[in-house]
């Protein structure tokens, strides 16, 4: 089968959310504090960095890519001190269960098509190899919940990572650091809105205007902070080499697997959002 970046991308898109829906979701605080974390930022960097086990806030700052490192160091290593991975994992578990449960229905586990779209996002994520992967590699390296619901949230969350890490590689090879790719993705309009984006990422206004003046000095920002010809080439190439890294999951599920998957996706991402899965204000577009 011809290359497929483009149904990849949006099979992504149309799944990505029922994993990303967790970070906004009041069981994910309510289950990380059960077990000893801080509610916040803590919260979140231990989350989704457990699967590597105790790692420190440089690996954490690597990872993630573009949140400010001093943000990353107030909250680890020292929220391990408060709770094991393994702790932490299980609680990261139980708050998916439940915050599908509330957005999708109680029923969701017994959905046919909850079951079918696991396995197809399963054979999808078969072919992503580990190779300078570090996220996907860790979360790979967890079991498998048995829970059909559970196990579509596990491997979307395979493939959400795998599409990251390579993410990584593209914005790196464009001599973009973590606070210029988060520039320079606001400004195109897609994504978190510039406010949330930089808040939330731990990063000052002072740094966030430096950061738009090196992007204006390469020419790839305006005056006024919107993207240029060559800043607008710059993303796009970023998003082809992503698409490029990320499309062996989907070619190995095949275009009619790929369909499918994308039809299911995006008819539960759609049952997610009405049902309130992200706040007013955080997303510039959808």
């Amino acid at each position: 089968m011809s290359s497929l970046p483009r149904p990849g991308k949006r099979c992504h898109d149309s799944l990505n959310p029922l994993h990303s829906q967790i970070y906004f979701a009041p069981e994910a605080e309510r289950e990380f504090t059960a077990v000893g974390l801080e509610a916040g930022r803590m919260a979140y960097f231990a989350g989704r960095a457990a699967a590597m086990g105790a790692v420190g806030a440089g690996v954490v700052a690597a990872t993630f890519y573009n949140f400010d490192p001093g943000l990353v160091a107030r909250h680890l290593p020292r929220a391990w001190e408060l709770a094991s991975p393994d702790a932490v994992l299980g609680a990261r578990l139980a708050a998916a269960d439940g915050s599908l449960r509330r957005l999708l229905g109680e029923d969701i586990a017994e959905d046919p098509e909850v079951s079918e779209a696991a396995g197809l996002a399963a054979t999808a994520a078969e072919a992503c190899g580990v190779a300078g992967r570090p996220l996907y590699a860790a979360h790979a390296a967890l079991p498998r919940p048995e829970r059909p619901h559970l196990a579509l949230w596990y491997f979307i969350t395979l493939l959400r990572e795998h599409r990251g890490d390579g993410h990584l590689v593209a914005l790196s090879a464009a001599g973009l650091d973590g606070l210029e790719a988060l520039v320079s993705h606001t400004a195109t309009g897609n994504g978190f809105t510039p406010e949330f984006a930089c808040a939330s990422r731990g990063w000052s206004g002072r740094e966030w205007d430096a950061a738009e003046e090196r992007l204006r000095l390469r020419g790839l920002l305006d005056a006024e902070g919107g993207l240029t010809p060559r800043g607008v080439e710059l993303r796009r190439e970023v998003e082809e080499m992503t698409d490029r890294l990320a499309a062996a999951p989907y070619e190995h599920l095949g275009e009619a697997g790929v369909e499918r998957l994308t039809e299911i996706g995006g008819r539960l991402t759609g049952r997610a959002r009405s049902a309130g899965a992200f706040p007013p204000g955080v997303f510039a577009r959808g």
